[in-house]
């Protein structure tokens, strides 16, 4: 049983890449999102991988953006021919994308004869978007709407993330668990009533298997301090054999 918190802030993360959903390489970057969006207040409210087609992120970004606070994009804004993502997102907003002077004057930098095409993909963004400087970053991190567009690669990824978090910053949630030695159609009521009594607590019911027997791990969550004590020592009192973590 697991109920979604009436959180501060919501948000969304997108993983972009075929290399993910093949196998290739494991994901990094969602279990980091998970955690550190947990540790600032943030509702994850989705994780979604998808492929590296047009359509499928344009359609994925846009249902997103229009139902969570924050979307965070992972992947596919790199220099190659399946680096996808701005023009995807263009594509979500029906913006089009325009060369950004200020990313223009960086590559010119670098390439002062004038930036090779494949570079210049990283100068062009949908019109609209917001560079964001924080941190010693070489290239900023860009913002569409509530849509905040990172690179794939897990270290460019966390560190961009911790430059710019306190963007995003929302209200701590306390968390609580009671292990069971029982099974969970033997807790269900008791559950189910704490839940009605205390809507502002999110409860969950996690079933473990060990050496033959069932226990349960029942986690308590909430941005109510009173609540969440008052739910914890009810649960409890209302299951045998309990241990509180």
């Amino acid at each position: 049983m697991r109920r979604m918190l009436a959180g501060v802030t919501t948000a969304a993360g997108i993983i972009i890449g075929d290399e993910i959903l093949s196998g290739k390489f494991s994901d990094e970057n969602g279990p980091f999102l998970i955690k550190r969006l947990r540790e600032l207040g943030v509702d994850l409210s989705r994780l979604s991988v998808v492929a590296d087609e047009m359509d499928e992120i344009s359609q994925e970004v846009r249902r997103c953006s229009e139902a969570f606070d924050l979307v965070f994009t992972t992947g596919g804004v790199g220099p190659t021919h399946d680096d996808i993502t701005l023009e995807s997102i263009s594509r979500a907003f029906n913006e089009p994308l325009e060369l950004v002077p200020e990313l223009h004057r960086i590559l010119l930098a670098r390439w002062p004869d004038g930036p090779p095409e494949p570079a210049l993909r990283m100068a062009r963004l949908p019109r609209g978007a917001e560079l964001i400087w924080e941190g010693d970053t070489r290239f900023p991190l860009v913002k569409v709407r509530n849509v905040f567009i990172f690179p794939g690669v897990p270290y460019l990824f966390r560190r961009k993330f911790e430059a710019a978090c306190s963007r995003w910053v929302g209200q701590a949630i306390s968390t609580c668990r009671i292990h069971l030695h029982a099974a969970e159609v033997d807790i269900a009521d008791a559950l189910s009533q704490a839940q009605d009594r205390w809507p502002d607590v999110s409860i969950g019911s996690y079933p473990k298997r060990n050496d033959g027997v069932w226990s349960v791990i029942v986690t308590l969550e909430s941005r109510d301090e009173k609540a969440l004590r008052e739910a914890h020592e009810y649960v409890q009192d209302s299951v045998p054999d309990t241990t509180s973590a």
